[in-house]
């Protein structure tokens, strides 16, 4: 489906925008757990002199840190299997054609890419969704999805939350398409407080899995302090 307009009225995002709570829902939001290790990559990867290398490696690891612990939130099922020495009660997570992986273009691409190294199988679908540069608004460009989005769980990449624009954009082309809110797991790297608040008064149910919450965003709405244009820096075109 390509199509290229304004994603929501405007008037309606910026109101929805404006309405969003001060505090956020403490039951919407996961974050990584603030380990040494987690500390290590974002400092690496957040450096401006750090290399694309080191830069591309840092991302990777954390995206893989964020899948796990989204993947670990979904619905378990209880099981038992015979071990070489006897009986295990354990659990199952939903199998592969039961999800779908979508990315917002381009830069959730390269986290994706960690999840099909996770669960190779998984569906995956892309959503393109441009901003206007001068009043940070979202506009869907084209979109391609799985079918059945209604009986999947939809894990719904972005690496940089800012204003929430892009997503809540995105998460309402799912919705349109059947996918069910409360199943819908928004993964990124790093969030803005600003961003979460906007995205979870549009859509509550949502659940969010981050690995920092940044405090503010500046003049040209990026996330301070943040690291720059992610996609330029991951994918060499800054």
């Amino acid at each position: 489906k390509k199509s290229v307009f304004s994603i929501v009225d405007t008037q309606d995002l910026t109101t929805r925008m404006m309405a969003a709570c001060e505090t956020t829902p403490s039951s919407a939001v996961t974050v990584l757990r603030q380990t040494p290790l987690v500390t290590a990559l974002h400092t690496s990867f957040r450096n401006v002199l750090a290399s694309r290398q080191t830069f591309v490696t840092m991302a990777d690891r954390l995206s893989h840190l964020l899948i796990e612990e989204a993947i670990s939130l979904l619905p378990s099922t209880a099981i038992s299997v015979e071990t070489p020495c006897g009986n295990y009660n354990g659990c199952k997570l939903p199998e592969d054609d039961e999800l779908c992986a979508v990315s917002i273009l381009r830069a959730a691409d390269c986290m994706v890419g960690v999840m099909r190294t996770i669960m190779p199988a998984i569906p995956v679908g892309k959503i393109l969704i441009q901003r206007d540069e001068e009043t940070a608004l979202p506009h869907l460009m084209y979109s391609k999805l799985p079918g059945g989005l209604a009986n999947r769980h939809i894990l719904l990449f972005d690496p940089m939350l800012a204003t929430g624009g892009s997503a809540i954009a995105a998460i309402r082309v799912l919705v349109e398409q059947g996918a069910l809110e409360e199943k819908i797991l928004f993964i990124n790297i790093i969030s803005c407080q600003e961003g979460i608040d906007a995205m979870t008064a549009v859509y509550p149910r949502v659940r969010i899995i981050t690995s920092a919450i940044d405090p503010i965003l500046n003049e040209k709405k990026y996330i301070v302090p943040g690291v720059g244009d992610f996609g330029d820096r991951y994918f060499g075109t800054d």
